[in-house]
């Protein structure tokens, strides 16, 4: 009877991977290799598979922007050493970095915080896609919604949890339904063409919508818990760790660069005022940080607090550097997130304004500590000037 149940879960999930594909969606494809492995390999009931972390959510989790180590000006050969799809004389293959899914531009890098974590679990399970909205991590059955070719992130978790036993599951979302980029976006065309500032329409636009997004933010974890509860995983048999937004830009007084000429757009690749600087600093991502921490309380799921994990290695922030012919590309000079490359000279648009590859490092030894300690409550990470990752620290959340 045994044999019969496992032959049974494996046709189960065989034919869960061919429905997908048929209604045109993919799934990661080490999932995809997991649930369709050879006659005779039977897939696992909870707790019985190899342990997994998983990563659910948007580009601050997926792993965007990890191609990049620091910022240069150099547009050619390794920029530096800063590119790492770099492959010889002229020849960039993202996929170095994001592996498939530099081609449906969910950018899963190599570095991205649920691999970078270091050995919480067996398995890393990397769901997350840049530009996901909550809707795209609800399951199907429920309101999600597909995206860039794949299922809802609930339905791929089903394959996951059925497959391993999944001991922690990490999540970044709300963001892009607050619309970060176009926040950004209106920022820097405020600087660079209209001389004015963002932050005052910014705001309204987020106050208006961010009651409704963090019920959205709400239903997600709902969704999770309930993937889990139906492949048989009690709710004290793992833990949920929501997380913040990181600021990737400084505080205006924190600015290398003077917002009186067009050193801070051209050189720094930070187009913003000051004071919408100091908005986005500490209003906006403290504000987002805030409703997150209430909504994890209110779920009873652990929070993430990373709003300071970039201070002093924002882009243009005084204390970090570009890199260059004569300053290396270096976890403790470096800057630690992607500037804006509005020509695409170098990379995409898209990788603007994410931690980069010293950044996912950092957001990895942050998940590393938050999972070492209870499985409530909060911490917030914060770096260690002048050192790498490994100096990221916890402290409580009040």
């Amino acid at each position: 009877m045994i044999g019969f149940r496992k032959a049974t879960e494996d046709r189960v999930a065989a034919r869960r991977v061919r429905r997908l594909a048929g209604a045109g969606m993919t799934l990661p494809l080490a999932l995809t290799a997991v649930l369709t492995a050879g006659s005779g390999t039977a897939v696992a009931g909870p707790g019985q598979g190899p342990t997994a972390v998983v990563s659910m959510g948007d580009s601050y989790i997926s792993g965007e922007a990890g191609r990049w180590k620091g910022n240069s000006l150099t547009n050619t050969g390794s920029r530096n050493g800063t590119d790492r799809a770099w492959l010889t004389g002229s020849t960039y293959d993202p996929a170095k970095v994001y592996g498939t899914t530099a081609a449906n531009g969910c950018h899963r890098s190599d570095s991205a915080e649920v691999r970078s974590a270091g050995p919480i679990a067996q398995v890393a399970v990397n769901l997350a896609c840049s530009g996901a909205v909550t809707d795209n991590v609800f399951r199907a059955s429920n309101g999600g919604v597909a995206f860039k070719g794949e299922a809802p992130q609930a339905d791929q978790l089903a394959s996951v949890a059925a497959s391993h036993d999944v001991r922690v599951i990490t999540l970044s979302v709300g963001g892009n339904d607050l619309g970060f980029a176009d926040i950004i976006e209106n920022c820097a065309y405020d600087f660079v063409l209209w001389g004015s500032y963002c932050h005052d329409d910014q705001q309204y636009a987020v106050d208006q919508k961010i009651d409704g997004v963090m019920a959205k933010v709400g239903k997600s974890v709902d969704e999770v818990r309930a993937v889990m509860r139906g492949a048989g995983y009690a709710d004290s048999a793992y833990r949920i760790v929501l997380q913040s937004y990181p600021s990737p830009i400084p505080r205006g007084a924190e600015n290398r660069y003077p917002q009186s000429d067009w050193s801070r757009y051209n050189t720094g690749g930070c187009p913003f005022w000051n004071r919408d600087s100091d908005w986005a600093r500490d209003s906006l991502v403290p504000q987002i940080a805030n409703r997150l921490k209430g909504v994890a309380a209110s779920k009873g799921v652990q929070f993430l607090d990373l709003r300071d994990m970039l201070q002093g290695r924002e882009v243009c922030a005084k204390t970090s550097k570009l890199v260059s012919s004569t300053v290396p590309a270096s976890a403790t000079t470096s800057e630690w997130a992607r500037w804006i490359d509005n020509n695409e000279t170098q990379g995409l648009v898209q990788e603007s304004m994410h931690p980069n590859y010293y950044g996912q490092l950092a957001a990895g030894r942050c998940l590393a500590l938050a999972v070492a300690q209870p499985a409530t409550g909060g911490s917030t990470c914060r770096n260690t000037p002048g050192q790498d990752h490994t100096g990221m620290q916890l402290t409580p959340v009040p």
